[in-house]
C-alpha cells in the first residue's frame, strides 16, 4: 500500500543512516524503482527501511509502498535489529553489539531456546527423566538462526560475540577508529587477552610496532623481591637437598613474597576460567538468590585478604 513519507515516523533511537548508501540507493531506485517495500506498522512507525526511505526522499517522493506488519515491542525491535545487519561500512565493534543486542532480545522471545536451559533439558533426558513438556524447544538457537539469517556459520557468530563481550570499552573504541588495520581474527585474540594489555595490543597492531596479535608481549612486571634461588647441576643434588634434615627452611621476606605472588597467579588463572564459554552460556539462568550468595562467597575472599595485610601492617617494624 502507498503511505504519504510524511506520516511515517522514524524513532530517534534508530541508528544514523550514511548517506554515502542513501545516495547509491537512490541512483539504484531511479533506475529501476524501489524493488522492495518499506515495513511499518499498524501506526505508521517505521520498522525496517530506513536507508530505502531516506533514499525516495532524496529523489523528491511524496509517498512509499510499505508493508503493513503487526509485530509490535520485542518482534519490532528485532526487525529493527535484522534491518541494521545490511547497512554498509559498520565497524567491527558495532558488527558485535548488534549481535549482542539482537541474543537479548531474541532470548527474551524465546527463552527456551537459551543454552543453559537446553543443556540442562538434555542431561536430564540423558538420565532417564522425562522433561518434554517443560524444556520442549519451540525455536533455533540465537546462533542458529542468526547464522542461518546473515548466511555464515555458527562458530564465525559465536566467535563474534565472544569478541564484542570481552573487549574492554578502551580496546572497543580503538578497534572502532581503526578501520580495516584490525581484522576480526586479530580483534577475537585481544579480546581474550586480560583487560589491562588489551588497549596496548590494539594501539601497537594500529601503529604496526606488531604485526599480528600473536607477536603482542606484555610488559614485564616488577616486584619488590628476589625469586632466585639456588640452582642445582644434577636431579641429585636437589633430592639431596630436600633431604637434607639440617637445612634452614625458615621464611625470609624475598620467599614469602615469591610464595604469595605464586598463589595470586595461580588464583587468577583459576578465576578465569569461569568467563570461558563453557561457563558463561549458564550466567542468564543463575538466579537472584545464587548471585547474592556468591558475591557473599567471594566477600569473605577480600575480607582474608584485608585481614592478613593488616596483621602484616601491624608486626612491620616501625
Amino acid at each position: 500500500m502507498l503511505v504519504p513519507i510524511s506520516e511515517i515516523a522514524v524513532s530517534d533511537e534508530r541508528r544514523e543512516v550514511l548517506p554515502e548508501d542513501v545516495q547509491a540507493l537512490a541512483n539504484s531506485i531511479s533506475t529501476v524503482g524501489l524493488l522492495n517495500p518499506i515495513t511499518i506498522d499498524g501506526a505508521n512507525n517505521l520498522i525496517a527501511g530506513l536507508h530505502r526511505l531516506e533514499a525516495v526522499k532524496l529523489l523528491g517522493w511524496t509517498e512509499i509502498e510499505c508493508s503493513v506488519t503487526s509485530l509490535e515491542g520485542l518482534m519490532a525491535d528485532l526487525a529493527e535489529v535484522d534491518e541494521d545487519f545490511i547497512r554498509k561500512g559498520l565497524s567491527q565493534v558495532d558488527y558485535g553489539e548488534l549481535l549482542l543486542r539482537r541474543k537479548e532480545i531474541y532470548e527474551m522471545l524465546h527463552p527456551e531456546t537459551k543454552a543453559g536451559i537446553s543443556q540442562a533439558a538434555a542431561m536430564n533426558r540423558a538420565i532417564g527423566n522425562n522433561v518434554a513438556e517443560n524444556f520442549s524447544a519451540t525455536s533455533k538457537t540465537f546462533v542458529e538462526d542468526t547464522a542461518d539469517k546473515l548466511g555464515v556459520t555458527p562458530r564465525t557468530i559465536r566467535n563474534q560475540i565472544q569478541t564484542a563481550k570481552n573487549l574492554t570499552p578502551e580496546a572497543k573504541e580503538i578497534i572502532r577508529n581503526a578501520d580495516t588495520k584490525i581484522t576480526k581474527q586479530s580483534a577475537l585474540k585481544i579480546s581474550r587477552l586480560p583487560p589491562e594489555h588489551q588497549a596496548e595490543a590494539a594501539n601497537q597492531l594500529v601503529f604496526g610496532d606488531i604485526q599480528s596479535v600473536d607477536e603482542y608481549q606484555p610488559p614485564p612486571s616488577i616486584v619488590p623481591y628476589s625469586a632466585s634461588g639456588r640452582q642445582f647441576a644434577t636431579i641429585e643434588e636437589s633430592i639431596a637437598d630436600l633431604k637434607n634434615p639440617n637445612k634452614d627452611c625458615s621464611y625470609i621476606p624475598d620467599l614469602l613474597l615469591s610464595e604469595m605472588d605464586a598463589f595470586i597467579k595461580k588464583f587468577h588463572k583459576e578465576i578465569a576460567w569461569y568467563r570461558d564459554p563453557f561457563c558463561t552460556v549458564v550466567f542468564p539462568d543463575i538466579s537472584p538468590v545464587q548471585l547474592d550468595y556468591l558475591k557473599m562467597r567471594f566477600g569473605t575472599i577480600s575480607n582474608t585478604i584485608q585481614d592478613l595485610l593488616k596483621e602484616i601492617k601491624r608486626s612491620m617494624k616501625k
